[in-house]
């Protein structure tokens, strides 16, 4: 069984549980993470554990879900009414749809504070748990994700240059991937050289994830993305900014980029990233 498989089938066995009278409130917790998606950063999270001390892997596999969770807990905030309005997410109707929008706030709000309780009670040393727990923060937080999201919202229909739309999607996507690489290398007491390192290749992979996502918004149909499809036409996106074939050569360059700055990391880490780039990113 390969790590995917493996994270799947623990994600299954280890939904959070929340037993009470509401009707709905424990399922919705779970929707999202059950409806698919790539599992890309806790794979990433994972894959750094497998390649440079895969004795660890298991330990690491309730911080993968953290992480996981956080992801998720943004996806449902993100396709909520006040944000983007979508009406699918990875082939399921979101949850403001299947329920109301004070679950789906509410079931983000949880997944996001439970990611932290998963980690902090992770068989692990202390510093290493509190070492991820700061990554995780500080790449989802105030100075994260979140100030990526806020920069997407509020410059939608408003025209960004090329360095303040890469500082929107590295706020937005890429920090979190790139604190997914670096999580995995904290678990393994990688040095802080080799961290930064990879947090480093994690900024672009990052952006190169969200050049991909962009591309799949302006090429397919929403039954091939998961998703609803063309909402990006109001959005700051590579595609809206540079054009399809722009986008493309913007892509290639970042992704020979990273092929340069993986030649500075263990051969492990080398291939495992290469092997998702393959997997996930190549046309």
């Amino acid at each position: 069984m390969n790590l995917a498989d493996k994270f799947d089938e623990y994600l299954k066995a280890n939904l959070p549980r929340a037993a009470s009278f509401h009707p709905h409130y424990e399922k919705a917790l779970g929707v999202m993470l059950l409806a698919g998606g790539k599992h890309f950063r806790a794979q990433l999270v994972l894959g750094v554990v497998n390649a440079l001390r895969p004795e660890l892997t298991k330990a690491a596999m309730p911080v993968a879900l953290g992480v996981e969770m956080m992801h998720t807990y943004s996806l449902i905030h993100d396709d909520l009414p006040a944000m983007d309005n979508a009406d699918f997410r990875r082939g399921t109707p979101t949850l403001h749809k299947t329920y109301d929008e004070v679950t789906a706030i509410l079931a983000g709000d949880a997944l996001n504070t439970h990611s932290f309780l998963l980690i902090a009670e992770a068989g692990l040393p202390d510093f290493v748990r509190c070492a991820c727990v700061r990554e995780l923060a500080k790449g989802a937080g105030v100075n994260g994700m979140v100030l990526g999201q806020a920069i997407d919202c509020y410059f939608e229909n408003k025209p960004l240059n090329l360095s303040q739309l890469e500082f929107l999607h590295i706020h937005k996507t890429a920090c979190l991937i790139a604190a997914s690489l670096k999580i995995g290398a904290i678990i393994t007491e990688a040095s802080q050289k080799e961290q930064d390192k990879i947090y480093e290749v994690g900024i672009r992979l990052g952006l190169v994830f969200q050049i991909a996502d962009d591309i799949i918004d302006a090429t397919s149909n929403a039954e091939e993305a998961g998703k609803p499809v063309g909402h990006d036409k109001s959005k700051n996106s590579f595609t809206n900014l540079l054009g399809l074939e722009g986008a493309k050569a913007a892509k290639a360059e970042h992704l020979a980029l990273i092929q340069a700055e993986l030649k500075t990391l263990p051969n492990s880490i080398e291939n495992m990233i290469q092997n998702l780039i393959s997997k996930y990113l190549k046309d």
